[in-house]
């Protein structure tokens, strides 16, 4: 039996660990912010947004970052839970 549990959540993700690993990850393709949001159709302001932290990328918008990357989500999501 589990007694004293805490129901409060303090965990965030944090946007600019997002922000730094897409990054990194579009330059180890040599890629370019333009090229990058065209390949996923998303604006590149949004993804310059989503690189510099200030925005947070949707689950829909990280497939499609992955996918123009042509490496799989959860590459991304383990090397963000890594830095966490």
């Amino acid at each position: 039996m589990i007694t004293n549990v805490s129901l409060s959540f303090d965990h965030k993700l944090d946007s600019k660990i997002v922000g730094e690993v897409i990054c990194e990850k579009r330059k180890q393709k040599g890629v370019s912010q333009e090229v990058l949001s065209g390949l996923a159709d998303i604006g590149r302001t949004h993804l310059s947004a989503i690189e510099r932290g200030e925005r947070k990328p949707t689950l829909e918008t990280l497939y499609r970052i992955s996918i123009a990357l042509d490496i799989k989500m959860s590459d991304i999501i383990s090397e963000i839970e890594k830095r966490l």
